[in-house]
């Protein structure tokens, strides 16, 4: 398996979601966020000891936004040709089958990625079935 060229170390500002106002007490509110546009509305007033609202600088660092744990990207294909853009750049990417691909292309891509050392993410989605029988 391919190394990332860099390892970083992500950081998350804050791992839990953000809930709506309320919705812990009233079961026609759903848990999901939206933002409180009442004109008394403590959160959105933001006294202290309501809960917290999303905000700009809740965000993750821009080096590390969207990164894998592993330190790749993911780049999404559907077919074996999709591949040859990673051939530069599989330090950085990983690649990741598209969920409507067939087993029958699956087998080419995961083939190809063997080839050219490029790691998928979900490689053998799909093809395990075939092995049993």
């Amino acid at each position: 398996m391919v190394a990332p060229l860099v390892q970083r170390k992500i950081v998350k500002k804050r791992t839990a979601k953000f809930i709506r106002h309320w919705s812990d007490r009233k079961a026609a509110i759903k848990p999901s966020w939206r933002k409180p546009k009442g004109i008394d509305s403590p959160v959105r007033r933001c006294f202290k000891g309501a809960r917290p609202m999303p905000k700009i600088g809740y965000g993750s660092n821009k080096k590390t936004r969207y990164m894998l744990p592993s330190g790749f990207y993911k780049f999404r294909i559907s077919n074996a040709k999709d591949l040859e853009l990673l051939l530069m750049h599989n330090r950085k990417y990983v690649a990741e089958i598209a969920h409507n691909v067939s087993t029958r292309k699956r087998k080419q891509i995961v083939e190809r990625a063997a080839q050219l050392s490029v790691t998928l993410v979900n490689g053998n989605a799909r093809l395990r079935s075939e092995e049993n029988e």
